[in-house]
This record gives C-alpha cells, structure tokens and sequence, in this order.
C-alpha cells in the first residue's frame, strides 16, 4: 500500500456502517486493514452482492468462528502485531468474545482500541440498540434540519453514522496512535456518535445561546430560511442550490438575474425574506437548470447544480480533480482528502473470503508455515 498511512496495521472486528466506513478510510489513505468476518458473515444493513459493497474496499477479510478458544487466539495474535483495532459491538459483546479492551491491551500495550457505538459505552442508553436517526434526533441535529412548517428532514446516515461516528474514529484512532508512539503505552477511544454529531453542531450551540439561531426549522440564514441560501426549482423541474449569503456575492447573483435589489430590500432582513424568495423563486422558473448553471456557476453568485449521484461523476469540476475513480466497474470516490507526496493507490474492490484471498490478507501479519497451520486446524478457508 501507498499513502501516508502506509505501514499502520489496523484490524477492523467486522460489523456495520460506521465501522466500514472508518476502516475504508484509513485503508484508503494506505493503512494495512484487516476484516475479521464471522463464519456467518455480519449483514451488511442493505444486502447487495459483494462488488458493490464499496465500504468493504481496500483491504483483505478472514472468517473465524469467535466462539472457538483458538479462533479467538488468532485474533489476539493479529492485535499483538497491530497499532490499532475497530470494532463496533454493543458494550460488553468483545469482552464476552474474550477481545475485550483488557485482554487486547494485555497482548499489546501500545494497541489504541476503537468502540465506535451511537449511544458510547456508559450512560443509560448505552446497551440499547438505535442508528443514524436516533443518535442526531437526541443531540438537536435533526430537529435543526428541515424546512418551515414540515417535519425534520433526515439527512441520510451521512451526518450521524459516517461524519459523526466514521470520522471521529479515525481521527481518535489517529491522535491515539500518535500518543502511543511518544508514551509508549495505547488506550481505547470511546467514540460515540452522539458526542461527535454533538460536536458537530458546536457553532450552532454557540448562536443558539446568543439569540442569533432561531429554534424554529427553516428559519434561519443557513436552513433554507432566507431567500439566499435555499434550493429553487427550475422549468426543467431540477433544481440550483443558492448561496450568496455574503452581499458582494449576493449582489452578483442579482445582477445576472436581473433583478433590482432595491425591489427585495435588505438581504439580511428577515422580514422581507419570505417576499424576496418568491422572487427569485419566478425568475429561476424561467429558465431550466443546466440553462441557469452555464449563466452562474462560472461566476461568484454561488451558484450550483443540484445533480444526482448519477450526474456528479460527470461534472466538469469533479472530472477534472478526479474525485470519482471507477473500480471494478463501479464509479465510485477516490480517496480523500489529497496528498501532494505519499499519494495513496487506486482502491481495490471488496475481496471475497477465498484460501488464495485470505493467504493474501493474513500474509502482512503472518509467515506462511503460520498460515498453512491455522487452515490445517480448520480455523480459516
């Protein structure tokens, strides 16, 4: 592996979402990743076959059986020669297994154990099972997203389970490594999605506190409340999403609309808001998107096309920076974020769990005569 991770060795305890996605990140950036997979392996929320489970890319899988003393010794033995260890169970379930934090630690003193849970590892809710939607409803994200008058709006499992769970794990088991390596000694990191989706929203905390973010949906300068930032529909029925927030840039969108500002009144008027949306609700009707896209995305009005996932890959912009590879087939983003020397390699696709396969995987942490002895005790493929 290529990247400025390369030579850090993780071993990710197979599980769901977050814990994936934490793993293709840091697999992506060049870390050595790991996938211990149950006999039965775990469901993977939608099933879909294999190549497009792209959160699986990137690195290699074994399948033990955990309730095998000895399978249990092998993981053990793979957490003896890692930096650091994901896994994603509710508390309790690894220590159970006998992979809990303490028996880790004791096999390596310097391994940075990752929890990654929405609930975290204490308090009431913690033992209790829930996802995305749960976790920011509790930390007043969800009830912040959405628009006047309708219900809160669910953000994909974007917000919660990748940005506030996937990220911080990583950025946890980062800085934990980094300490390992001037202590000399690992520790686990409870990351729970709740405090991350919490941290998350810590500037709208701060504006909650001083008056200035209204508590109603769909109101404020940044949630579709004011007439320059917001999404409008176009005569093709697709949309541009609008966001001169600032008034140079709010005056140039005006001027090739061409309309007159004295008409709308002060931009940040929230009274005259809901009138000056109308506007320039009509004016974006008369035109269809792309129309619209090749009028202002060029310039400084803040402009931008609101494509599907199909469309993005092709736009001009993101072609041109390579934001999207194309692997076994399937177009999907390319690592991130760039690096202008320890540039990481092409993703790989998710590999099936096959001897030659799990030969490959187990090679970074074992010789071969190890190998051939774990398959002659039936413990791997």
């Amino acid at each position: 592996m290529s990247g400025p991770l390369a030579g850090l060795k993780v071993v990710e305890l197979a599980g769901i979402g977050p814990g994936p996605m934490c793993a293709m990140l840091l697999a992506d950036l060049g870390a050595t990743v790991l996938r211990v997979d149950r006999k039965q392996p775990v469901a993977q929320g939608i099933e879909r076959p294999l190549r497009f489970n792209t959160l699986l890319r990137n690195r290699g899988a074994i399948a033990l059986d955990l309730k095998l003393p000895a399978a249990v010794e092998v993981v053990l033995d793979l957490v003896e020669g890692a930096d650091a260890l994901i896994e994603g169970f509710r508390p309790g379930v690894t220590e159970r297994l006998g992979l809990g934090p303490g028996a880790c630690l004791a096999r390596n003193p310097r391994l940075v154990y990752g929890r990654l849970t929405g609930w975290g590892q204490d308090g009431p809710l913690s033992t209790r099972a829930g996802h995305d939607i749960n976790y920011i409803a509790l930390t007043g994200l969800l009830d912040a997203i959405g628009r006047a008058g309708q219900p809160p709006t669910i953000p994909l499992n974007v917000v919660g389970d990748y940005a506030s769970g996937s990220m911080y794990m990583a950025v946890g088991l980062l800085a934990g490594v980094l300490e390992a390596r001037q202590s000399g000694r690992g520790q686990v990191v409870d990351a729970a999605i709740v405090d991350g989706a919490a941290h998350l929203a810590t500037t709208f905390f701060g504006m909650v506190a001083g008056g200035i973010w209204k508590p109603e949906r769909g109101t404020n300068l940044s949630d579709s409340g004011s007439h320059s930032y917001d999404c409008y529909d176009c005569s093709d029925g697709r949309w541009v999403a609008v966001g001169p927030i600032e008034e140079k840039f709010f005056a140039e969108l005006l001027r090739r609309l061409d309309i007159d500002a004295e008409r709308l009144g002060p931009q940040s008027s929230r009274d005259g808001w809901k009138a000056a949306k109308a506007v320039l609700a009509a004016r974006f009707r008369t035109r269809t998107r792309d129309e619209w896209s090749a009028l202002l995305e060029a310039s400084d009005a803040c402009v931008s096309p609101v494509l599907s996932f199909g469309e993005a890959p092709r736009h001009p912009h993101l072609a041109a920076r390579g934001t999207f590879v194309e692997v076994d087939g399937i177009v999907q983003a390319a690592p991130a974020p760039r690096f202008s020397r320890s540039v990481p390699d092409v993703p790989t696709p998710p590999r099936a769990i096959t001897p030659a396969n799990t030969d490959a995987a187990l090679s970074a942490w074992f010789d071969t005569a190890r190998v051939a002895a774990l398959r002659d005790a039936g413990l791997i493929e």
